[in-house]
């Protein structure tokens, strides 16, 4: 991980949203404007749980922190079902890009799943394309506002489904035009990466990044079959790794941190910086940290920070969790009283956990030093 070159930060008394962002994991059907999923709605049929934009909006976080499974998932079937079309995809792609530089955010890798958008007769390479020309789109219209960002396509398979060696064929064949590396989501449970072997075997042939969805509904075994079988270079979540650290207290209090002694695979995952997709707000609603407390204050994000992994910080499903990048470093701020040393390290090891060719991303980890540099 790249140390950061600000010697003394500053205090943190200025808007969040200024500061240089790398998200890594945002999901596209789970960032779209309530005002757009109405709109196209109406364009298509779809019947929604309300036509104004702000209950709209409210429907999705209320139904995302009901602690209700089946209705967090009913969220996706309204927004997948307006992204049928190359209007709709172009749309909110481009609308993902302009919401994600308004957060600041100068890189985002924007990850979806292609198969689940032909229902309305695209292909596959049509989908993607799609996407593409709107997530173009959007660079463009930030260009001429005056911003900067780039952005790439995690092409994802979905785990429950039996799609994974052609949607693994597909990100290759769209590797010079936007896409930059594979997934799997969806099902974590029930659902190794080892159902995938052959397609992540395809992928390292072809020297294609694969990043997995590992450690959030599932635990250890999850992530070591992401790491063996999926050969993952990042783990989608993975704060189940915590599960792998035993933690001992001195004197019974637990205020008091003694002994901490990692496991092998725990070890594994820090001493070779296999970034860690952490979604901190996500995670504490779909029961990821359930097993370490209640409450954000008992997420093990900070714990594995301290000990050294390779933790980056990301919003996950911005719509359904009622969150931008900027909320979630405002309640590290808050929650962990991290200063603006942390909040730069937690964006290098983002910048440097990309995608990017080499040369891109010493170019991007500089553009985020200066500007921490430049904020004293």
């Amino acid at each position: 991980m790249t140390e950061p070159i600000v010697d003394a930060a500053p205090a943190i008394d200025f808007d969040l949203k200024n500061l240089p962002k790398v998200s890594l994991h945002d999901h596209l059907d789970g960032g779209l404007r309530p005002a757009t999923i109405i709109e196209l709605a109406e364009a298509v049929g779809h019947t929604l749980p309300s036509t104004d934009p702000v209950a709209l909006g409210e429907w999705f976080r209320e139904s995302a922190n009901s602690g209700s499974l089946v209705r967090y998932l009913e969220t996706f079937d309204h927004t997948v079902a307006v992204m049928q079309t190359h209007e709709g995809l172009f749309r909110v792609a481009k609308e993902f890009v302009e919401d994600l530089a308004d957060d600041g955010v100068v890189y985002g890798e924007v990850r979806w799943a292609p198969e689940q958008h032909l229902q309305k007769g695209l292909s596959l390479d049509e989908a993607v394309e799609a996407v593409q020309e709107g997530l173009e789109a959007g660079v463009e219209a930030v260009g001429e506002g005056g911003r900067e960002i780039q952005v790439g396509q995690l092409i994802t398979a979905m785990r429950h489904a039996d799609r994974g060696q052609e949607i693994a064929e597909l990100a290759v064949r769209h590797r010079n035009k936007g896409a930059v590396g594979f997934d799997i989501a969806g099902a974590e449970d029930g659902f190794l990466p080892s159902r995938f072997r052959d397609a992540f075997t395809y992928l390292a042939q072809h020297n294609f990044p694969a990043t997995v969805h590992a450690g959030e509904a599932a635990g250890l075994e999850s992530i070591q079959s992401a790491l063996v079988d999926g050969r993952a270079l990042r783990l989608g979540h993975g704060v189940r790794i915590a599960e792998d650290i035993m933690v001992e207290f001195e004197d019974d209090a637990e205020d008091t941190v003694g002994l901490v002694t990692l496991g092998d695979l725990s070890s594994w995952i820090r001493d070779r910086g296999i970034a860690l997709e952490i979604c901190p707000s996500s995670n504490l609603q779909t029961g990821a940290i359930a097993g370490f407390g209640e409450g954000i204050e008992s997420h093990p994000l900070d714990m594995l920070y301290q000990l050294g992994f390779n933790v980056t910080i990301n919003t996950d499903n911005r719509l359904m969790s009622g969150v931008t990048l900027t909320d979630e470093f405002d309640l590290l701020v808050e929650t962990f009283d991290y200063d603006l040393d942390d909040l730069l390290e937690l964006t290098l090891n983002a910048a440097e956990a990309s995608f990017l060719p080499l040369e891109e991303k010493e170019a991007l980890v500089e553009y985020i030093n200066d500007a921490y540099a430049n904020l004293g």
